[in-house]
């Protein structure tokens, strides 16, 4: 039967909830941003990773849900630790440096998208309105990467858009597997120690790749770390494994799309990013994309 949406009360908090990881991730793009005006990209992403674990360790003590990580969870606990938040933070910073927030936020959230594919590729059936979904996707990345909505002649904006791409590809990587693993720990209780590998690999990264790299002491970068490495990290992460609980699967993933939206709109008006109709046009088609990929899928 499909899921719908009652009026319990733990579905009453879920809908409150939802829009904390949707503020959020939506406010932490252009804050993203503006942090990288005075931090270089990968020991940014070390910074905020490095703080999330201990808001997570924190979180799980302060909710009695700490417990030592079973072997069975390893696997799962290195692919959400290294593709996840490793990689997909590393990435994301990267293409910022070189790309606008707005363009950024809507292609990260392409994740879904490669979910079908990859869901074709171990054989699972794909309905007609996921293709649809993929087509419309790829059809407003197109849209975005066409030559008169990006300048080509601005040196990076290539491989910002490449690596933007390839982050959601690693977090699709990661759902796929989360989805096909036999959980032992709860999610929540397995959040810091993915975190944890996530620092590690990150700290790892920025020493060989960008060892002249810094992060700023000013309220740009050090306050750019602390919203997404406790509010946006693992605070926000808490509240939509909670939506993701009590609420139908269609009404989560559709009430995320409000994050590149919001992301969006915010670039627009706070930091000035042009909205263009390349733009407009590519995020719509994208939203769709998802939207029906989604909805099938649900």
């Amino acid at each position: 039967m499909p899921e719908a949406l009652g009026n319990s009360h733990e579905q009453r908090r879920a809908l409150w909830l939802l829009s904390v990881p949707v503020v959020a991730f939506g406010c932490g793009w252009p804050i993203n941003k503006v942090a990288l005006q005075d931090a270089t990209p990968l020991w940014f992403a070390a910074g905020r990773i490095i703080l999330s674990t201990i808001t997570a360790f924190a979180l799980v003590l302060l909710l009695r849900q700490w417990r030592r990580p079973a072997y069975r969870d390893l696997p799962i606990i290195f692919s959400i630790g290294l593709l996840q938040f490793a990689v997909y933070f590393a990435l994301t910073n990267v293409a910022m440096h070189y790309l606008t927030a707005g363009s950024s936020v809507v292609l990260a959230n392409t994740t879904t998208l490669w979910l079908v594919p990859m869901a074709l590729a171990i054989g699972e059936p794909i309905p007609p309105l996921r293709w649809l979904g993929v087509g419309a996707g790829v059809a407003g990345i197109v849209t975005l990467a066409n030559p008169w909505s990006l300048d080509w002649q601005e040196p990076g904006v290539a491989l910002g858009l490449g690596f933007t791409l390839l982050a959601a590809l690693s977090w699709a990587v990661a759902i796929l597997h989360a989805r096909r693993h036999r959980w032992e720990m709860q999610p929540l209780q397995a959040l810091p120690w993915q975190m944890a590998v996530g620092s590690v690999a990150l700290i790892a990264l920025a020493a060989a790749a960008d060892p002249a790299g810094h992060v700023g002491f000013s309220v740009k970068a050090l306050g750019g770390i602390f919203y997404v490495g406790v509010l946006a990290g693992p605070v926000s992460s808490w509240a939509a494994l909670i939506v993701a609980r009590d609420l139908p699967t269609v009404v989560t993933s559709l009430g995320f799309l409000g994050i590149p939206a919001l992301g969006l709109v915010i670039s627009t008006v706070a930091l000035g990013e042009p909205m263009s109709w390349a733009l407009a046009i590519g995020a719509g088609l994208i939203g769709v994309g998802v939207a029906l990929a989604t909805v099938a899928r649900a």
